[in-house]
């Protein structure tokens, strides 16, 4: 159907931290979209139409829809589980969690559970880990399709270290991970990413079988998770007692590129930085999980001098909250302590622009350029008492965007649009 979708526009056409001209923003815009798709950006005096139907989101903001780059479906329910560290917290309670994951029924319940939260919180495209069994994987795949949604996804590949009810074999994760890829990679908005969870919980066999599957098929994504928390590391290399570091294991077999995205890569050694910047694999920033499990403190600034390419994430569930504002603001919080800083310009192009940079997927999602998706996110930055109290004193655009950053949640999203179709009022969550 076509529509105008009317309201305050901004998004983002070059990175804020490299350039002051970044930005388009109109006081009373409209957006035409046609068969899920933008056909036009503007004023609204200039677009509007006789006959053409109209929404009217004044005086809210309308960006393009946020994207998550690293978030894990089998762990909705598992937010906000006690647990001392990493390696505890996934024994105790996640790996129990995605043991579920094999019943088919289970996973439909979930998927659509999942993908209504994303929603809610205004997140319009992701990068999921699914569980260990392919039911999963198809589960999520088949309620993204019928959403017409962007997502990137994968099946997690896992041989050890878990419990045997999330195992699978090298083998055995090999043939699901090719079947996913055959039935679903490039249906609809959807793509595949090859998914080994981590270098501990695969054998060397299987992270070959990984690689091969990246060789076979060199435009799907690879995402994986490294250099989190300092034990792992240490598990790491011991187990792959010939690895240089912890992004050498992954480099021996075949899986670091363009296309790879390396979730929460904290503690890195001079050689990844620099093996990451030549190779063009992504760092992807996960602050609630990092905060939450004490992992540590994720080096923006430094990663980006050094030509490493980052993405920032939720990281349910071993993140505490499904809403990238939530997410903006404690990335703020730790740049701080980094002695480092996140302006409300670039947060908002991160989360955007930013992140569909981080995907290769630019030319899709993250911008209101014509003929890009009509992902789209409405945002009310007065949408609660104290945020309202506090906008009463704002006076320009980056000190609302602020008061977004910091004090937002799910009450500030007043609408989600995937594909041109309302979430949130329409068919999403109701």
């Amino acid at each position: 159907m076509r529509q105008l979708i009317r309201g305050r526009i901004l998004d983002f056409h070059a990175d804020p931290a490299e350039t002051a001209d970044h930005h388009r923003y109109i006081e009373d815009g409209a957006i035409i979209t046609d068969a899920g798709r933008i056909e036009a950006v503007g004023d609204y005096t200039a677009l509007r139409q006789d006959g053409l139907a109209e929404i009217d989101h004044r005086p809210h903001l309308i960006l393009p829809g946020f994207i998550d780059p690293h978030i894990h479906f089998p762990q909705l329910q598992v937010v906000a589980s006690w647990g001392a560290q990493l390696l505890d917290w996934l024994q105790d309670y996640t790996f129990p969690a995605e043991a579920e994951f094999a019943d088919p029924d289970h996973s439909r319940t979930m998927a659509g559970h999942f993908l209504d939260m994303l929603a809610m919180h205004g997140t319009t495209s992701a990068v999921a880990f699914c569980s260990s069994h392919r039911a999963s994987a198809e589960a999520l795949f088949g309620a993204a399709l019928d959403r017409e949604m962007a997502l990137v996804a994968g099946k997690v590949m896992m041989d050890r270290g878990a419990i045997p009810a999330v195992h699978d074999t090298a083998q055995s994760s090999y043939d699901d991970s090719k079947a996913l890829i055959r039935d679903w990679h490039g249906r609809g908005r959807l793509r595949y990413a090859v998914t080994p969870r981590f270098a501990i919980t695969s054998t060397p066999e299987q992270l070959q079988a990984a690689g091969a599957l990246a060789a076979e098929h060199p435009d799907c994504h690879i995402q994986t998770h490294m250099s989190e928390n300092r034990d792992e590391i240490a598990l790491t290399l011991q187990l792959y007692p010939q690895a240089r570091d912890y992004l050498d294991v992954y480099e021996t077999y075949g899986l670091v590129g363009p296309r790879t995205l390396l979730g929460h890569s904290i503690h890195l050694e001079p050689r990844e930085i620099a093996r990451m910047a030549e190779t063009g694999a992504r760092a992807v920033f996960c602050p609630t999980s990092n905060l939450f499990l004490g992992s540590g403190l994720f080096d923006a600034d430094g990663l980006r001098a050094a030509g490493v390419v980052s993405g920032i994430a939720t990281d349910i569930g071993g993140g505490t909250s499904w809403s990238m504002l939530a997410t903006l603001a404690e990335g703020y919080k730790i740049m701080q302590l980094r002695g480092q800083k996140l302006t409300p310009f670039a947060a908002f192009h991160w989360a955007t622009r930013g992140n569909a940079l981080a995907l290769g997927m630019a030319d899709e999602i993250g911008t209101l350029a014509p003929g890009s998706a009509a992902d789209l996110v409405v945002l009310n930055a007065r949408a609660t008492p104290a945020m309202a109290l506090r906008m009463a004193r704002a006076q320009t655009l980056p000190e609302e965007l602020f008061i977004l950053q910091i004090m937002g949640c799910d009450r500030a999203i007043a609408e989600t649009y995937i594909a041109g179709q309302p979430m949130k009022a329409g068919r999403g969550q109701g």
